[in-house]
């Protein structure tokens, strides 16, 4: 279905594509690292940030990591209690930078927060202000913890919010899938493809 963008006003969030999340050697390789090599996901994002980026549209990183002494861990979910059991996700880490498929290029944000959602304590509401965005187009992993997330959250603060499910994956498919229906209702679900259309097509219009 056609989706219709203003490379001005948008924005790519790109969720948490680091080494403990998405690599193969991570924490939770065991939870996620199968589905984004059948997905494909990295390829899928790498792509997709060079379209906008090529359009003059924000790319913005989500990145979770804690002091290496774990004092800024607030450990209230079985998933943050994995992160204090592993101890993985520690700032300056190798595994807790953004893999390199899809690292940030000059020009891109990282906005680095404690929390599972990427609004919740960090300036990333700010940083989408100060750029005029109001729709923010989501990818990344886990669909279900840190997309969902900040996606509502993103809806709740007013934002357009879209998701890119094949650039999304959970620990499997049939989590990813219940998730992106339970987002439906709250945001516009789209594909890659169908991004780099509605960007490409407004760039040449306006050039």
């Amino acid at each position: 279905m056609a989706i219709e963008l203003d490379p001005r006003s948008t924005a790519l969030i790109a969720v948490h594509l680091q080494g403990d999340v998405v690599g193969p050697d991570g924490a939770f390789s065991n939870f996620f690292h199968n589905q984004v090599v059948e997905r494909d996901v990295l390829a899928t994002i790498a792509s997709l940030a060079g379209t906008f980026r090529a359009a003059g549209s924000p790319v913005v990183y989500t990145r979770v990591a804690w002091k290496p002494d774990f004092s800024d861990l607030r450990v209230n979910s079985p998933i943050l209690g994995i992160v204090a059991q592993s101890g993985c996700l520690k700032d300056g880490s190798e595994l807790a930078a953004i893999v390199e498929p899809v690292a940030p290029a000059e020009g891109d944000v990282v906005v680095t927060h404690t929390r599972v959602g990427g609004f919740q304590d960090s300036e990333l509401d700010a940083v989408l202000k100060q750029r005029g965005i109001d729709t923010v187009c989501f990818v990344g992993v886990a669909t279900n913890f840190s997309v969902e997330g900040t996606a509502r959250v993103a809806s709740d603060l007013g934002y357009r919010v879209v998701v890119v499910e094949d650039a999304c994956s959970a620990a499997d498919e049939a989590t990813h899938a219940a998730s992106i229906n339970s987002l439906s209702l709250l945001a516009e679900i789209t594909t890659a493809e169908a991004i780099t259309e509605a960007l490409n097509s407004t760039t040449t219009a306006s050039a």
